[in-house]
């Protein structure tokens, strides 16, 4: 018999230690996470960089979800892009397709979800509506901006991820 399905995760109650008001930004990657483990664990490498009806592929998804989870959260904290970062941020667009690359990317957006959760943590509530700039051009946001941007950011190319993958998965 298999074990009941749980909830999602909005509904399982508050995270231990994740400040009240930023609840829902946890939830969301928490969200997100689990429905890349649950719907990308078994695509194929060698499809990664397919891109069906000129949408963006499904490897792009993984590495831009991690990317953008990274320069987000890297902005609220009011300190400027790395190289490394920038360097991230120009490969997305050419995903690995060798075998063992889906593990690989999905363990990064993992790791990256980890790492959000810990910044979400340690981010003191009355920070919430300090000033950030984004980007170059010092863009205006607030903390609370980019950390709610980050969340619906992810959420939408999940959604984008799912649907390109069944799009891809339709045609065998």
């Amino acid at each position: 018999m298999s074990a009941p399905a749980l909830p999602e995760v909005w509904l399982r109650g508050p995270l231990p230690q994740v400040p009240p008001l930023l609840q829902p930004v946890a939830h969301a990657l928490l969200q997100a996470r689990a429905e890349i483990a649950e719907y990308v664990a078994h695509f194929p490498a060698e499809k990664l960089a397919e891109r069906p009806l000129g949408l963006a592929s499904v490897g792009f998804h993984l590495r831009h979800l991690t990317g953008v989870l990274d320069r987000t959260f890297t902005y609220a904290r009011a300190a400027p892009l790395s190289e490394s970062q920038l360097a991230y941020l120009a490969a997305e667009t050419q995903p690995p397709t060798h075998p063992g690359a889906v593990p690989e990317l999905v363990q990064a957006f993992h790791d990256q979800v980890d790492k959000a959760i810990a910044q979400l943590i340690a981010t003191p509530e009355a920070t919430l509506p300090d000033w950030r700039g984004v980007g170059r051009a010092q863009l205006p946001s607030t903390v609370i901006g980019l950390l709610v941007h980050a969340a619906e950011h992810t959420t939408r190319h999940v959604g984008q991820l799912l649907v390109t993958s069944k799009i891809i998965m339709s045609k065998e």
